[in-house]
């Protein structure tokens, strides 16, 4: 999920944890009403639920992870709960949206016009109505490239009110995270615990775009982190990277697990 917020005022951690769980964990009938253009109004009648799915962890991973289910209890099911609902329904929530700064966690070196930008994914999902009063701070510069372009794109984090409130992530089924693809040409720099700079740059096979991406110190320190994933694939990739099976037990995923300073919560739907 390419979406970070960060509040301006300390006493409003809670109320951002809060609205976003709501917003990630929002009960299908709003989504449904969302959805409504593609599958007609008799899909409004579904009813939800959610329920907590166990995840066995290693002693050695030091977090406890939260795997909620949310799913429909009725004739079909939701395939997935695209990122642009979960968008739409955080800019639903009430906050004092004029006190609150939104970025990415990772973006791709294209202008924000661009149909692959995750600016324009935001400007057009999350950022409308009352939430339109946000700050919004881009991950991209008018430079060719993303290497000249990295401390630009520092410098602008760095002005936030770190550490970040809420991180809400995404996962590839190779176990990425953020830009942390896995043969990424800045991968080490990237998730290196002990490192200094805020964002890098990152080309990988699998990336598509050059990229830039918030690196794992910055992540790793926020309040709150969120991961928002869909499908049984996605899921049983997840088991892999918290039992560090194989491949996935050095997967980018895994590292912000074991360096997250607070325990990840991990939203699933079929």
């Amino acid at each position: 999920m390419p979406l970070l917020v960060s509040a301006a005022t300390p006493n409003t951690h809670e109320l951002f944890r809060v609205v976003v769980s709501a917003a990630l964990g929002t009960p299908m009938v709003e989504l449904a009403t969302a959805l409504a253009p593609r599958f007609g109004s008799a899909f409004l009648k579904l009813t939800t639920c959610i329920r907590p799915v166990r995840v066995t962890a290693p002693a050695s991973v030091a977090v406890t992870v939260t795997l909620l289910r949310v799913e429909v209890a009725n004739a079909f099911q939701i395939s997935a709960v695209p990122p642009e609902l979960f968008l739409r329904c955080l800019g639903q929530q009430q906050l004092e949206w004029n006190r609150v700064t939104v970025t990415l966690c990772d973006e791709r070196w294209v202008p924000p016009q661009h149909e692959r930008s995750n600016a324009r994914l935001v400007a057009r999902t999350l950022l409308r109505g009352a939430a339109s009063a946000a700050r919004f701070v881009p991950l991209y510069a008018e430079r060719p490239d993303p290497e000249k372009g990295a401390a630009v794109i520092d410098a602008r984090i760095a002005a936030l009110p770190l550490p970040l409130d809420v991180a809400v992530l995404g996962m590839g089924n190779d176990g990425h995270t953020a830009s942390f693809f896995p043969g990424g040409d800045h991968l080490d720099e990237a998730l290196d615990p002990r490192g200094t700079r805020l964002v890098s740059p990152m080309r990988a096979p699998a990336a598509g775009e050059p990229r830039i991406t918030l690196t794992l110190p910055l992540l790793a320190a926020a309040r709150h982190v969120y991961l928002h994933i869909e499908g049984a694939a996605k899921q049983a990739v997840f088991a892999r990277v918290v039992r560090g099976d194989g491949e996935f037990a050095g997967s980018p995923m895994r590292a912000v697990i074991e360096h997250a300073r607070v325990p990840v919560a991990v939203y699933w739907c079929p």
